[in-house]
C-alpha cells in the first residue's frame, strides 16, 4: 500500500494537469513548467504509486486503469483546496485569474450574461465566467458536485446547505407571427386557448408555469410543439399558427429582433422570478461575494433599466419591483 506520507502535492497538481490534457506538452504549458521538468515529476509519482499511470500513443498519453480511478478524487481534492485557500485570500478584480463556474437557464443567459460578460470583461479581465445550462432538474446536483458554484434559473427551495436570493421579478408576454389572428381584437383566456402553444423546456417537460393558471381559468391550453433552445422559436412562430408565452424580457428582444407581435399574457402566472443559488461554505470567499454583487448589480439594473417591462406592469396591474 502506498504512504500518503510520500506523495507530493506538487506531483499531484502535474498528474491533474496530464490527466485533464492527455498530453505531456500541454499540461506543462498548463503549469508554466518545462516538459522536463513534467517528465521528471511523473517519473517520480510512477515510482511512488508503482504504475505507469499513463501510457504513450499518438497525440498524446492514455491512462492506465490506476490513473483513470485517481483522476476524479485527486480533481476534487485539488479544487477543494484552491476553494479552502481562495476563499481566505485577497480578491483584487483588476488583476485576479479565477475561473467562475456557474450554471444559468437558458432565460438567466440570454438576459444576464451579455451584461454581466461586459462588467467582467472591464473589472476583471483575467477571470473567466465558464457557464453551464442549469434549471429546476439539474442544479442542486450541478452545484453538489460542484461542478457549478453558482445556479441562476427559475429554481426551487434549496436544502439548508445552501443560500437562495430572489432576483428579477417576471411579467410574460406573448409572441405570435406578425399576421396572427390573435395579434389583434381582445385577449382573454378563451381566445388564448384557441391556438396551439409552443413550449420551451430544455428538459423535455410538458408542462409550463402557464398550465396550471390557464386551468383555473377554465380553459386549459394546447400544446403544440415542445422545443428545447430557445433558438428554433422565431422560426416555428412565423411558419405556424403556434403561439408562446414568455417572460417579458426576453420576448421583447425576440420581437424586435424577428419582427414577432407582442400581446399580453391574458392570466397572471404567480412566483416568477429568477433566483440565484450558491453553497453556505462559499459566503466568506471573496472572490465569489464579489462575484454575487455583479449577477446582483447585472439584475438590478436590468429591471431598472428597461422602461417597456416597467410599463407592462403597470399595465397588468402589477407591482414594478418586489
Amino acid at each position: 500500500m502506498t504512504d500518503l506520507a510520500r506523495l507530493d502535492l506538487n506531483l499531484l497538481r502535474v498528474f491533474d494537469a496530464v490527466a485533464r490534457e492527455r498530453h505531456v506538452t500541454r499540461a506543462a504549458q498548463r503549469l508554466n513548467l518545462s516538459q522536463p521538468a513534467v517528465s521528471n515529476a511523473l517519473a517520480r509519482l510512477r515510482a511512488t504509486l508503482q504504475d505507469e499511470l499513463f501510457l504513450r500513443r499518438p497525440g498524446g498519453v492514455e491512462p492506465t486503469a490506476l490513473a483513470l480511478s485517481l483522476m476524479q478524487p485527486v480533481a476534487e481534492m485539488l479544487d477543494r483546496l484552491r476553494d479552502a485557500l481562495a476563499a481566505h485570500a485577497p480578491f483584487e478584480p483588476a488583476t485576479a485569474e479565477r475561473v467562475f463556474p456557474i450554471g444559468l437557464s437558458e432565460y438567466a443567459e440570454a438576459v444576464l450574461a451579455p451584461p454581466l460578460l461586459a462588467r467582467m470583461a472591464t473589472e476583471a479581465p483575467g477571470c473567466l465566467l465558464a457557464i453551464r445550462h442549469a434549471d429546476r432538474t439539474n442544479a442542486l446536483a450541478l452545484l453538489e458536485s460542484d461542478a457549478v458554484q453558482i445556479a441562476l434559473g427559475m429554481l426551487p427551495e434549496p436544502p439548508a446547505l445552501y443560500t437562495r436570493l430572489r432576483l428579477l421579478p417576471e411579467v410574460f408576454l406573448t409572441l405570435m407571427r406578425a399576421d396572427h389572428p390573435l395579434a389583434d381584437g381582445p385577449m382573454t383566456p378563451e381566445r388564448f386557448a384557441a391556438w396551439p402553444h409552443l413550449l420551451h423546456s430544455p428538459n423535455g417537460s410538458r408542462e409550463g408555469a402557464l398550465d396550471e393558471p390557464m386551468r383555473q381559468a377554465g380553459h386549459p391550453r394546447r400544446l403544440g410543439a415542445v422545443v428545447a433552445h430557445l433558438s428554433a422559436v422565431p422560426a416555428i412562430l412565423k411558419r405556424t399558427d403556434m403561439v408562446m408565452a414568455l417572460t417579458a424580457r426576453l420576448a421583447m428582444q425576440l420581437a424586435e429582433a424577428h419582427g414577432l407581435a407582442l400581446r399580453p399574457c391574458p392570466v397572471e402566472i404567480p412566483h416568477s422570478r429568477l433566483s440565484l443559488l450558491f453553497p453556505r461554505r462559499l459566503e466568506a470567499d471573496q472572490g465569489h461575494a464579489w462575484l454575487r454583487r455583479l449577477v446582483l448589480t447585472v439584475a438590478r439594473e436590468a429591471t431598472e433599466g428597461c422602461a417597456q417591462v416597467k410599463a407592462l406592469h403597470r399595465d397588468l396591474g402589477l407591482p414594478e419591483n418586489d
